[in-house]
């Protein structure tokens, strides 16, 4: 147990956790952003609130949320002490002229980078998570229906139900009351500040810049480097890092000036 200690301890097996949890938090971030579009389907919200729910009420989603947790807060302040550590062992800067030309910028500044990052997350995680949790967030209900054996939802109301059940010629078979915080009207309420839109925007070229560099980082600390395969990391990379910080960034500012 103490030899394992030590291996993770040292300086690289450090840099392995570091890219086991950064690799665990880009798929995260993946199904992260999946379940943020349910945002724009046209049913009153009800598929991103039921995704709420379900990402909050389920015990196995429980567990992986609490080791996303971990994931968050580790890989941050690691990070950190890890850039730190680098400045000391280095306390002069190159004295030759271009003494940065084999480093990226965003390798030079991933600790500014993820300090940035934490401090966005700690934000968006009060905004949302804990208003969801522990907040006074109102509920909404939904109705969900079966026409012709296909499911159906829509918001409950006595009046809009009733015309649509007229309008079906009594084709419904069987509805359901579904009741759910009402996390999709607060995300737009959010969302409608134009400060906290430039913030999130401003943190998704963060999110781009610290992925540039550590996605194709991590797998060379896990020892995945090999010539045949490397320029395809990379540019997986440099897509993942384009595509998925665009994609939570346009979120904010579709709402905003729709």
């Amino acid at each position: 147990m103490s030899n394992l200690f030590k291996i993770f301890n040292s300086s690289t097996g450090q840099k392995v956790i570091m890219a086991l949890t950064g690799l665990f938090l880009c798929v995260f971030l993946v199904v992260h952003l999946m379940g943020n579009l349910q945002l724009f389907k046209h049913d009153d919200g009800f598929a991103f609130n039921h995704y709420s729910q379900f990402m909050t009420g389920n015990p196995l989603i429980k567990i992986v949320s609490y080791i996303t947790y971990f994931a968050i807060l580790y890989h941050a302040f690691k990070g950190l002490i890890m850039t730190m550590n680098n400045r000391k062992a280095r306390p002069v800067k190159y004295q030759v002229d271009g003494g940065w030309a084999n480093s990226h910028w965003t390798s030079r500044n991933m600790g500014i980078l993820g300090t940035v990052l934490l401090v966005f997350i700690v934000i968006h995680m009060i905004d949302f998570w804990y208003e969801f949790k522990f907040g006074n967030l109102p509920t909404k209900k939904y109705i969900q229906y079966d026409i012709g054996g296909e499911l159906k939802n829509m918001e409950f109301s006595g009046e809009k139900f009733q015309a649509r059940v007229k309008a079906s010629l009594g084709q419904i078979n069987d509805f359901t009351t579904l009741e759910y915080k009402d996390l999709y009207k607060e995300v737009y309420a959010t969302f409608d500040k134009w400060w906290y839109v430039l913030l999130y925007t401003i943190s998704m070229f963060a999110v781009a810049f610290h992925l540039w560099h550590g996605f194709k980082s991590a797998f060379q600390s896990l020892g995945i480097s090999h010539p045949a395969w490397n320029k395809t990391i990379k540019l997986v990379g440099y897509g993942f890092a384009v595509i998925v910080p665009l994609g939570f960034a346009l979120i904010p500012l579709i709402i905003f000036f729709s």
